[in-house]
């Protein structure tokens, strides 16, 4: 018996840009995936610079900002899935951050 969940390919991301509203990546099928900046705190909370400065992982299976310690993964974007952290972790990163004026 053969399961759909086997042959399903995830893509992987080529580029990733992020607004003050979405993330948006292109895929290496052709598409481009926008989800909205509230599904990842961290990039909400994050500057301009700090969104900038990301780099593909497992050769983009997942996209990852250093100076965020945010990772997402493409299986997890496609699925519709948003951040897992909890509201007390997120609540512990935001307090140990540098207060930084072009921040949100």
């Amino acid at each position: 018996m053969s399961s759909l969940a086997h042959d399903i390919r995830v893509p992987l991301a080529l580029d990733a840009s992020v607004t003050d509203d979405a993330l948006s990546v292109t895929l290496d099928d052709g598409r481009v995936v926008s989800v909205p900046l509230a599904w990842f705190p961290r990039l909400a909370h994050a500057t301009g610079e700090e969104r900038a400065n990301w780099r593909l992982i497992g050769r983009g299976s997942g996209i990852h900002w250093p100076a965020i310690e945010e990772d997402i993964s493409m299986e997890s974007l496609i699925a519709g899935r948003p951040s897992g952290e909890s509201a007390q972790s997120l609540r512990r990163w935001l307090d140990n951050r540098p207060k930084r004026s072009d921040a949100p």
